[in-house]
């Protein structure tokens, strides 16, 4: 089943499973059943059991699914088996973050690039990816392949760059900043709300507050 096709909740689990994988995987346990994993997880069995399914793994009646085969299957489904190089526009601190998480190559993205609009940023090494200056941003995406971008800049820059990206070649843009992009339809375009999310946890702190009150 390919992933445009598999509803977008599901796509959010598949990295819980597989960080569950993982770890029982490490502590020596070579199969595992959709229950045992419903109930170590929260998650309902029959979801637990889609999910799977989703990604094309056949587990054994009344045995289960190996686990090393379950992570070669979500691997594989969420693409992370391959390698694709990203370049970020934004090294501030968030951008700087990013640049220094590790599970990116773990999900098959490396990137390669940071570009940035203060000239005191340019030129150097943030954890070994370089930045140069974000008027080289079109030559360099189409100089070294880029496929993928990634944005954390402010809103009212954030349209401009994503055009110059798609121009230069761009197909995927994961977009930090809070703005909705307007792009054309074959763009693929993730965008990660923080405000949004920190708006959702800021009003679970006041009514576990009043709560307790």
């Amino acid at each position: 089943m390919p992933a445009s096709a598999v509803p977008t909740p599901t796509l959010r689990r598949l990295p819980k499973y597989y960080h569950y994988l993982q770890r029982i995987h490490m502590e020596g346990q070579e199969i595992v059943s959709a229950t045992q994993m419903a109930e170590d997880l929260g998650i309902h069995h029959t979801q637990v059991r889609k999910d799977l399914a989703a990604t094309g793994s056949q587990g054994k009646p009344k045995v289960g699914h190996r686990v090393a085969d379950l992570l070669a299957s979500i691997e594989t489904f969420l693409n992370w088996n391959t390698s694709s190089d990203a370049c970020l526009v934004g090294a501030g601190n968030l951008g700087s973050a990013l640049l220094g998480y590790s599970g990116f190559d773990r999900a098959g993205i490396r990137i390669t690039a940071a570009f940035d609009a203060h000239p005191a940023k340019v030129g150097k090494k943030i954890h070994g990816v370089p930045v140069f200056p974000v008027e080289k941003l079109d030559e360099a995406i189409r100089r070294l392949h880029i496929t993928i971008g990634i944005l954390t800049i402010p809103a009212d820059r954030a349209q401009h760059i994503a055009e110059v990206m798609v121009g230069a070649g761009i197909r995927a843009i994961w977009n930090f900043a809070p703005i909705t992009l307007t792009l054309p339809e074959d763009i693929i375009v993730e965008n990660v709300e923080l405000y949004a999310s920190l708006a959702i946890f800021s009003r679970k702190l006041s009514e576990r507050a009043k709560q307790k009150a």
